[in-house]
């Protein structure tokens, strides 16, 4: 049986076990979420070490093998515990084709005000129907500009279903930001054996740089704590941006980097049969 010990990819399963399916391979985790084919992180493999040599073509085809019987599933995405050196672990998929993901896993058990704090919003968990809707609509506002509108919207009211009807069962909460009834900014936390993880942290873009982010993940976390009963919170971020020293500042602290590598459907090919040019 596979050993689950990176802090990010455990919590990450949180949500997969929720209404996904996990298959232990021993040597790796294969995690399917068949209602959101699009959803790469919600679909790809786990392995417990780093790769080796010849993992770059070993790799994907075991993907494609674990992945055959749903066909909506056109991307390859693919992660691994114990990364010492991301970038170098991942330098032979990148010569496929294949885009390096490397995050940095930071915790807190003592959240603090941050000195950048807006005091005009009302943080407060989404309650109505019309909220989760426009939560899900900045969800997709907010995008990166990579993802076409179309499969992204696809996939995140997929996401943000998932997420309300965690909510619902008691599982966690989504907070929104508001400026009187405008939303600005949301995220979600929520709860497994004490670890609580923060999920999908976003501002809108007329109204970053004034401490809402800030505010947002103190009054979550804060909440997570006291209320929820969580021991530790646990956040995942781009390694490369800002947002991590936001989290600092609200007393997150680096524990470990999260490692992986993806690749999309080549434009040219809607069937994705063009990913196996490349590999």
């Amino acid at each position: 049986m596979m050993q689950i010990q990176s802090l990010g990819y455990r919590t990450d399963l949180l949500f997969a076990r929720f209404d996904g399916v996990l298959t232990d391979r021993g040597q790796y985790l294969v995690v399917a979420t068949p209602g959101n084919p699009d959803f790469h992180w919600g679909n790809f493999l786990l392995f417990a070490k780093p790769p080796v040599a010849g993992d770059e073509d070993r790799w994907p085809l075991l993907f494609r093998q674990e992945f055959a019987r749903n066909p909506l599933v056109k991307h390859i995405a693919l992660g691994w515990q114990n990364t010492q050196d991301p970038k170098a672990e991942g330098d032979a998929f990148v010569k496929k084709g294949f885009d390096t993901h490397t995050s940095v896993v930071l915790t807190t058990s003592s959240p603090r005000m941050p000195p950048k704090f807006d005091r005009e919003v009302s943080v407060r968990t989404l309650r109505t129907g019309s909220e989760w809707e426009a939560a899900t609509q900045l969800q997709i506002d907010v995008r990166d500009p990579i993802f076409k509108l179309e499969n992204y919207t696809a996939f995140k009211h997929a996401q943000m279903l998932r997420y309300q009807k965690m909510s619902e069962q008691g599982l966690g909460h989504w907070f929104g930001a508001y400026l009187g009834s405008r939303l600005v900014g949301d995220l979600g936390l929520f709860l497994d054996q004490g670890l609580a993880r923060f999920q999908n942290v976003s501002t809108h873009p007329d109204f970053r740089r004034r401490g809402i982010c800030g505010r947002l993940v103190y009054e979550a976390a804060t909440l997570g704590m006291q209320v929820m009963g969580a021991k530790t919170l646990v956040m995942v971020a781009d390694a490369s941006y800002h947002a991590a020293r936001i989290y600092e500042s609200v007393g997150f602290t680096p524990t470990e980097r999260q490692a992986g590598v993806s690749l999309r459907p080549q434009p040219d090919s809607p069937d994705g049969d063009a990913i196996f040019k490349v590999i």
